[in-house]
């Protein structure tokens, strides 16, 4: 009966969250439930304060009604992304709407130090964005092995980490409610309740950063894998690379388009005179032709490894999550031609390979929709429901 009711609270406010200001009367018809169960679940989620009245409004046929919202004004969910070189704090409403975001170089790797600067960085914004705001916890997403189940970080090789309990460790500096997923999962979720509907059916996410994974959903159910260790593709073999990788072989996949390999190539190309990814990122946005080249010939090894991913699974859906695609021109066109060329299943790249939902806020909004996951799964049980 629990798991039942918690099922039925989360198709309302599920409901609430795609339609926004509703009728209980139309909850009913789009989840099934009587209206007696929607009304108790409505005045459920009401009392913890996830949802609220507007005022009454004519109905269709002249009948008033008084329609339900989420209450965005009450709570703060507070998201976290630990990059390899930088965090990523950031505060979103119930609808994920981003209230604030900062971005910064972390002191270093040792993972308590991560930890404190994370809760320090989440107080500043706390208090100069949302004073008033009650936090529901803090999401975090991360690179690497993580084990979602248990909050652990099982292997991060760029950041030098093994079996780091890092939902524990942020649990005991921040003292909120602690979720920590890999990137790619939390970028799945993100799309699933704020962006791509097609993402509900099935979905690849593939994540191309100084990290490179992936991470696959169909229906309701983000694949894990024991230990979640799904979507590691950092060491699929691509063409014509002969880059060395860490794990002793050449040609795998995050070692030829890592960022840091894109910096260094082009140093070596003195295109820049320092290896800073974001100085060649922001050349290549501008126009320069040697920079824009750098990143197509990176955008078709990308659509090498998103070829293969659709021919696997046949996702309906595959987004690829990186800042070449949202800040160069012809790199998703690139991406796509490479798909088109190569995959055996994908009629359509042009509708079936996509850009992140959330341009410019994508970290942020992959930590928070870890914590925003839990919440639209389970608003009645987790702890979030006792943050009211």
């Amino acid at each position: 009966m629990t798991g039942r009711r918690s099922a039925s609270a989360s198709a309302v406010i599920r409901v609430v969250l795609d339609e926004g200001a509703i009728a209980r009367s139309t909850i009913a018809r789009r989840t099934g439930l009587s209206a007696a169960a929607v009304t108790g679940h409505v005045a459920e989620l009401m009392r913890r304060g996830f949802l609220t009245e507007l005022p009454e409004v004519a109905g269709a046929v002249g009948r008033p009604f008084v329609p339900v919202d989420l209450d965005t004004g009450r709570f703060v969910v507070c998201g976290a992304h630990v990059a390899v070189d930088h965090l990523t704090v950031g505060l979103l409403d119930l609808r994920g709407k981003v209230l604030a975001q900062h971005e910064t170089p972390h002191h270093g790797a040792e993972p308590a130090v991560q930890a404190a600067q994370i809760a320090e960085l989440l107080d500043d914004l706390l208090v100069g964005h949302a004073p008033e705001r009650t936090p529901l916890g803090l999401g975090v997403a991360t690179g690497g092995w993580v084990d979602e189940s248990s909050g652990t970080v099982v292997e991060h090789g760029l950041l030098g980490w093994h079996g780091v309990p890092l939902r524990d460790l942020l649990t005991e500096v921040t003292g909120l409610d602690v979720r920590v997923d890999g990137h790619s999962r939390a970028l799945i979720h993100a799309e699933r309740l704020l962006g791509q509907p097609r993402a509900r059916r099935s979905v690849v996410q593939l994540f191309t950063g100084n990290v490179v994974d992936a991470a696959f959903a169909t229906g309701d159910t983000v694949h894990h894998g024991p230990r979640s260790a799904a979507g590691a593709v950092a060491h699929l073999r691509v063409d014509d690379s002969e880059e060395p990788c860490r794990c002793g072989r050449s040609g795998c996949l995050e070692a030829t388009v890592s960022e840091r390999t894109v910096a260094r190539k082009a140093v070596e190309a003195r295109i820049v005179e320092k290896p800073i990814f974001a100085d060649v990122l922001r050349l290549a946005a501008s126009g320069n032709k040697s920079a824009v080249a750098l990143f197509h010939e990176r955008a078709r090894i990308i659509g090498q490894a998103a070829a293969l991913l659709f021919d696997v699974l046949n996702p309906e859906i595959l987004i690829v999550l990186d800042q070449s695609v949202r800040d160069v021109e012809g790199c998703l066109s690139t991406i796509r031609d490479e798909v088109s060329q190569r995959s055996w299943v994908c009629q359509d790249a042009e509708k079936n390979v996509a850009a992140s939902s959330f341009p410019g806020t994508e970290l942020a909004t992959a930590g928070a929709a870890v914590m925003l996951n839990a919440l639209y799964g389970d608003p009645l049980f987790t702890n979030l429901a006792n943050a009211s």
